[in-house]
């Protein structure tokens, strides 16, 4: 190529007597590969400084460190399973063999290794390799061994090299994953459906957000990217899937910032027959579940240990209303106008466009006053009707609606509410919410009105934010530590 960094160039020219002599440093596989916890265990049952076992492996990751002591050199080995040290002997390998593979070798390179394992005298588990595999020839080297990439805006932009510089970074996103498919274990083990509904739509609809819009060509219509998966999954409740939940993407053209994802993960689930008070109780035990797992995967991690602590049931309540005229000190907040109440949160700070609807402004105003107070894990419960168009109004409560939100100090994670199930209420309320905001961003939705004709059973939902979940499990400070690609501006 001849565009690289000295030592990169050096790499290269490694590549080409590697081919010169007839060998392929991107070879096309490493069959009978296993992971380097094999090699431990088979240790386990070895003297240190005796034979080695009688089992070949063979292992493949990211060499690491080289270190040459005369006829004899040791070399560390990364995979997702962890690390193990490999040992190079010249009456194992061959004069010549040693001595190439010592010249050839780079940190970073992705190595492959056939060999008998071993305890050393110290009782480091150990491979002692007979044969050796170049699987890929690193011509960037990786960042420097102990700081790794110590930019912050550049572990983001280059995930990859953030992943193979850090195992404390490969670490959180394999348990990641792990606490993502244990939120589907737990709903699955209740007896929920996992489908699959639309990212594109002609109407995102289910959420105050703005949406990104494309266009279809084929279709010559404008399209939108779902900002939420609520109405097409009570769509299918309105057909007789009595509990589905969805796991998937949703996109808002809005915030970037520590809490906020333009492009982000988020569960929803609906559930037939029961109300906004069985999908507490639900909820409180899912989340304990996950703490549970969070500290089993993660048990010398402090700051996921005491993170996950906080999860320990039973969980605080406060309701809006009150706690909201609590902390401001201002009574008759829920039956105060639009006007006053833009007043009121233009007052605390609030720099919503003025056409905001009044259920925005008490968002708002909660925001500013409540939210700073949280400490713990809390349910918020009861809301005013103006600020959740989509829920049922409250049996016990005038003008309240039947919703919880689950929030951490710092953030919201999850939404749930009794669902609003009569046709012509949902229809006046969208009229409604239209007409305060005089814009297309709480969009009618005709057809899911329609569906509702047909009938939906009472129903609960709730929509849970997984990038922020995990974010408060493991005790991260940014929900860009919890994306393994987050969306940053341009450089």
């Amino acid at each position: 190529m001849g565009d690289g960094t000295p030592l990169e160039e050096e790499r290269r020219a490694k590549v080409a007597r590697i081919r010169a002599s007839g060998r392929e440093p991107y070879p096309w596989e490493f069959p009978g590969r296993v992971g380097s916890d094999a090699v431990r265990l088979a240790c386990a049952t070895l003297t240190p400084g005796g034979d080695p076992g009688v089992a070949v492996l063979r292992v493949a990751g990211r060499l690491r460190t080289i270190r040459q002591h005369g006829r004899t050199a040791f070399a560390d080995l990364d995979d997702l399973a962890g690390s193990v040290q490999l040992l190079f002997r010249v009456d194992e390998l061959g004069e010549e063999c040693y001595r190439g593979w010592l010249s050839e070798l780079d940190p970073g390179d992705i190595l492959g290794a056939e060999g008998h394992p071993t305890l050393t005298r110290k009782g480091e588990p150990t491979l002692v390799a007979n044969s050796l595999t170049l699987l890929a020839k690193a011509i960037s080297p990786p960042p420097e061994k102990f700081h790794g990439l110590t930019d912050v805006e550049e572990r983001l932009r280059r995930r990859y090299v953030d992943l193979l510089s850090s195992r404390e970074v490969r670490e959180r996103f394999r348990v990641r994953s792990l606490l993502v498919r244990e939120i589907r274990r737990a709903f699955d083990d209740a007896g929920f459906l996992e489908v699959e509904t639309p990212v594109l739509l002609r109407i995102a609809s289910g959420a105050a957000a703005a949406p990104f819009v494309t266009r279809s060509k084929f279709l010559d219509a404008e399209l939108q990217l779902r900002i939420s998966i609520e109405l097409p999954l009570k769509r299918l409740l309105v057909g007789g899937m009595e509990r589905v939940y969805e796991l998937g993407r949703s996109f808002r053209n809005e915030d970037l910032d520590t809490i906020h994802s333009p492009e982000f993960s988020e569960l929803e689930a609906y559930w037939a027959y029961a109300d906004y008070q069985d999908m507490r109780r639900f909820t409180e035990a899912l989340f304990e579940r996950l703490a549970k797992r969070t500290v089993e995967l993660l048990p010398d991690n402090a700051d996921a240990v005491r993170a996950a602590a906080r999860f320990r049931p039973p969980f605080a309540t406060l309701d809006f209303v009150e706690a909201l005229e609590q902390a401001s000190g201002i009574p008759g907040l829920a039956s105060k106008s639009r006007d006053d109440l833009r007043d009121l949160a233009r007052r605390a700070g609030s720099t919503v466009p003025e056409n905001s609807s009044t259920g925005t402004f008490l968002d708002k105003l909660f925001e500013h006053y409540v939210e700073p107070t949280i400490d713990r894990i809390t349910f918020v419960v009861d809301h005013p009707a103006v600020t959740t168009p989509l829920a049922k109004r409250h049996r016990t409560k005038p003008g309240r609606v039947e919703r919880f939100e689950v929030f951490a100090p710092g953030f919201e994670l999850a939404n749930a509410y009794t669902e609003l199930t009569d046709p012509d209420e949902q229809e006046q309320r969208f009229r409604e919410q239209l007409g305060e905001r005089g814009d297309d961003r709480y969009a009618f939705d005709l057809d899911y009105v329609e569906a509702l004709r047909y009938g939906l059973p009472p129903t609960t939902g709730i929509g849970i934010g997984v990038d922020r979940l995990v974010m408060a499990l493991l005790g991260l400070p940014s929900i860009k530590d919890a994306l393994l690609f987050p969306l940053l501006r341009s450089k």
